[in-house]
């Protein structure tokens, strides 16, 4: 086995059954419940136009040499329903790693999304499509196919760690991975507090969201309240 140039055909799979769920949760909302520490960088946004609010599936990482999309090829013809592929890229700018027609592609076999760390080109016609790619910008510069890479291995995509088989969560503000063994924790947890998120939504709309906590916390951080102006 050639470390580096290698493709796992399997993956752990048992999140799959809280998809669903998820896909009702906001991505901010499930982020909260994470220590605010789950959030791809904001490098990688939505290029795309989905209907569906919310792209939810479980992660099929890809690993590619700079500007090179040999092993996202295979990874496309490896991935459908309910999978996302996530590609790492060595954080390259350089060449774009898929355009209009492999998104295309990846639409019609129904794969949930797409997460690139790395640009894409045609976006005219991306951006108009139904479909939810993410990627790290656009150029019309193509790739190269000659590898090496690696699918299915642990990743890290806009610096957060992705291992296969965890939950990619991804909607208008951006993306977030859940590890496949806390799905569950997460879950009962994201669903709780988007009760108490709805709840202050509400108040704000009467000017009623409780702002105590905000002098507390400054007195407790010991911050000094001076009355007067800077001199």
């Amino acid at each position: 086995m050639t470390i580096g140039n290698r493709i796992f055909l399997q993956r752990p799979m048992g999140a799959v059954q809280y998809l669903q769920a998820f896909r009702q949760l906001p991505a901010a909302v499930v982020a909260d419940c994470m220590s605010r520490l789950p959030a791809l960088s904001c490098d990688i946004r939505l290029w795309s136009a989905p209907k569906k609010p919310v792209m939810c599936g479980i992660a099929l990482t890809v690993k590619g040499r700079s500007g090179d999309n040999l092993m996202l090829h295979k990874a496309l013809d490896m991935a459908g329903k309910n999978d996302v592929i996530i590609l790492s890229n060595e954080g390259d700018r350089s060449q774009s790693l898929m355009g209009e027609v492999l998104t295309t592609y990846a639409r019609h076999r129904g794969i949930e999304g797409l997460v690139l760390d790395a640009p894409i080109r045609d976006i005219d016609g991306i951006s108009k499509m139904d479909y939810h790619m993410y990627a790290a910008g656009h150029t019309p510069g193509g790739p190269f196919k000659d590898g090496p890479g690696e699918i299915n291995v642990p990743i890290a995509c806009g610096k957060i760690h992705v291992c296969p088989g965890d939950i990619v969560l991804g909607d208008a503000d951006g993306v977030i991975i859940i590890p496949r063994q806390d799905a569950q924790r997460v879950l009962l947890e994201s669903q709780a507090y988007l009760k108490v998120d709805m709840r202050n939504f509400e108040l704000a709309k009467t000017g009623s969201l409780p702002r105590e906590w905000i002098d507390q916390t400054l007195a407790d951080k010991l911050v000094e309240i001076i009355e007067g102006s800077y001199q």
